[in-house]
Parts: structure tokens; sequence; C-alpha cells
């Protein structure tokens, strides 16, 4: 907080004698932490905040504007000057504000491309004020590993000697997101002919599906296919890692003999957007029917 000193002067018979120096200092009642609720955010997701303002005071503390960077960040292009990229985005109309808990007309918020702005904050004596609101995950967070989103919110105005702050941080979350695509082919066969059907197994996330993902896949077929040959990655795959019952059709995999590699995150040198190219593996089965 700020301190200020002072010192007397005195002056008696044309002789000037100086007091000792004095130090204060003025103690701040308002204080203010910011709290995400959840520990990590992926790629489009959305992060919501609760940011409470405590008020020691004897009086009420009117006229507060918070400003929230949402993380904003430098960022130099190839052969450019510094930019500003913010990798949050303030999600319209999200804006919840209580005092001591009792809900109020939202304050008005003004979104900016580097943050937002709410004004017209007031905290009750001895009380507290409490914003919620939330914030979408866009191109220009950083979602592989390491990644992490720092913002910081401001408090100026009602008074204030000078400006309080708060910073959290939330972190990308490093875990497997699988997703699995299936094609067919020939789309028309005929009858004892070979048909083919192909599983592409895409991994988003940060961090690799090992085998103690124990990722398994099942397939019913029909019709039932005979005579059948699987490969992963293009390798034949022995049949120790599969299950087959050309009676029912019924085809699954053994737990965890398939591991799928976490994805590339990269950002672009000149937008400063971050991209992902997820790990992949394909399963082929071939048969005849």
């Amino acid at each position: 907080m700020a301190t200020f000193t002072n010192q007397a002067t005195m002056t008696y018979n044309g002789n000037t004698v100086n007091s000792n120096v004095v130090t204060g200092e003025i103690v701040q009642a308002l204080t203010i932490d910011k709290t995400a609720v959840g520990t990590s955010y992926e790629p489009d997701g959305v992060v919501a905040y609760v940011v409470n303002i405590r008020n020691s005071g004897a009086a009420p503390i009117t006229g507060l504007t918070l400003t929230d960077d949402l993380g904003t960040y430098s960022f130099t292009p190839t052969g450019g000057t510094a930019v500003q990229l913010t990798p949050l985005t303030y999600v319209a109309d999200s804006m919840r504000y209580f005092q001591n808990g009792v809900e109020q007309t939202a304050p008005t918020v003004t979104a900016g491309a580097n943050g937002f702005s709410v004004t017209g904050l007031n905290v009750p004596a001895g009380g507290v004020a409490t914003l919620a609101y939330r914030a979408r995950v866009n191109g220009f967070a950083n979602t592989g590993a390491g990644g992490a989103v720092e913002n910081t919110v401001t408090l100026t105005g009602g008074g204030l000697i000078e400006p309080v702050t708060a910073t959290e941080t939330v972190n990308a979350a490093q875990d497997a997101r699988l997703s699995i695509r299936k094609a067919l082919s020939p789309a028309q066969v005929n009858d004892n002919g070979t048909l083919t059907y192909t599983f592409v197994i895409e991994n988003r996330g940060s961090a690799a599906a090992g085998a103690d993902a124990n990722i398994t896949v099942s397939d019913t077929f029909e019709p039932i296919l005979n005579n059948i040959g699987v490969t992963l990655a293009g390798d034949t795959w022995a049949a120790a890692n599969y299950t087959y019952n050309e009676a029912t059709g019924v085809f699954r995999t053994t737990p965890g003999a398939i591991t799928v590699p976490a994805a590339t995150v990269a950002q672009d040198p000149t937008t400063g957007v971050w991209t992902t190219v997820p790990g992949s593996v394909t399963l082929e089965i071939t048969g005849t029917i």
C-alpha cells in the first residue's frame, strides 16, 4: 500500500530546527481474488471465473471499474512488430453480479479486442461484491503440452489510491481426446466379393493414448465377413490383438492393443494462431461376404 512521510520545521530567534521524520501507511480497504471454476481448458472450451471484491472498511465503496485482460500476451510475428493477442473471448451476457450473496442487476460490460471492462461496481461496507462470468478459449490459446492462460483483473476508481489486482492461471488439459471414423470400400460389392472396413482413430489431445488407456474397437459386421485380414498402421496384425466370431460377425480388439500418439500443436509464426494436427492410427479389416 501507499506510504507517506512527514517532517516538521520549527524556527526561533533566526534558527531553524527540523523534527524527526515520521512514516505512515495508507491501508487499502479493498482486496480482490479471482478463481477459475475448473483446473484446465480445452480447444473451444469455456472457462468460468469468479471474482470476489472484499471491503474491510466501515463505509461502502462505489463507482469501481474492473478490467480483465483475458490472458492478453505479446506476440511478435516473423518480420513484424509486436502485437497483443488475447486467448480468451468474453461470453456475451454471461456476467452475474452479487452483493453479499444477493444477485444484483448485471453491470455494463464493454468487451474489446484485449479483454473487457465492467463499470459501476459497488461494494458494501464490511461486505463483498462477487462477479461470475465465462470466457471461451479461442485460437490464440496454446492447447498443447505446457500451454497455460494467465489473466489478470484490475480494480480502479472508487477513490482507490492505487489499482488492486488479482491473477489466475489455467493450464491446458493434458489428456487424450479421441474420435473414430469408419469407412467402407467398395460401397457396392458382389456376392462373395471382398469388403474393407477402415477405422481412423484420431487424438486431438496433448497426451498420447497408450496401452493403459485400454482402447477397444468393436463392431458387428453385417453381412458377416469371412477369412478376415487385419492391419494396423499398414502392418499385418497378429490374431492375439483381436477376436472375431465368424458365426455372429462380432469383432473386437484386445484392450490396450491400439495406441494413438498425441496431437501436434504449433503457433503460426505470422498470425499467432495455434493449430492442432491430431495424432492418428488406421485400423483396416478386410474379408469376403
